[in-house]
């Protein structure tokens, strides 16, 4: 597997891993009835910020997209967030991804990494950034409506650096 930053041409295949994701609504906290072009505006970082996607030959096998979680006073904080196709979860990509985003982060200086609203019931998600060295600083109880769980939580995660 490699991580590289995305092409233009890479949305083919990011597209439809957003797409099932988000209209999921189990793990992100998206609009599912989001357009494609609506998805890409979202999803594609511009510089300074960064996408980038995991690959295997041609197949793109996850993304993430990482840059500075608030402007101004906040700037020195990054964020990212992350996505793996189905047929490649639990392969290792997401914690492939999690690890770029960190080494990213920490290459530009920033202080630490926020993550500003993770489901609480994503508990693989959770576990992974645990062990990269994220805590839970904080639970907003019942602000996501999950499809099948009903509302459950969404945790403000940081990792200092």
């Amino acid at each position: 597997m490699l991580i590289r930053e995305y092409a233009g041409g890479d949305w083919a295949q990011v597209w439809p891993i957003v797409r099932e994701v988000v209209r999921a609504e189990e793990t992100f906290p998206y609009d599912p009835g989001m357009t494609e072009e609506q998805s890409r505006g979202m999803w594609v970082e511009a510089p300074p910020g960064l996408t980038v996607v995991a690959v295997d030959g041609d197949r793109v096998l996850g993304t993430a997209k990482m840059g500075t979680n608030r402007p101004g006073p906040g700037s020195h904080v990054a964020t990212a967030s992350f996505m793996v196709a189905a047929g490649a979860r639990g392969q290792g990509v997401g914690t492939a991804l999690c690890r770029h985003a960190l080494d990213w982060a920490r290459a530009r200086g920033y202080a630490g990494m926020q993550f500003n609203a993770v489901v609480e019931s994503n508990t693989t998600a959770v576990e992974l950034y645990r062990r990269h060295g994220f805590e839970v600083l904080g639970t907003v109880p019942g602000a996501f409506a999950h499809p099948t769980l009903g509302r459950v939580g969404l945790h403000l995660m940081y990792h200092a650096f």
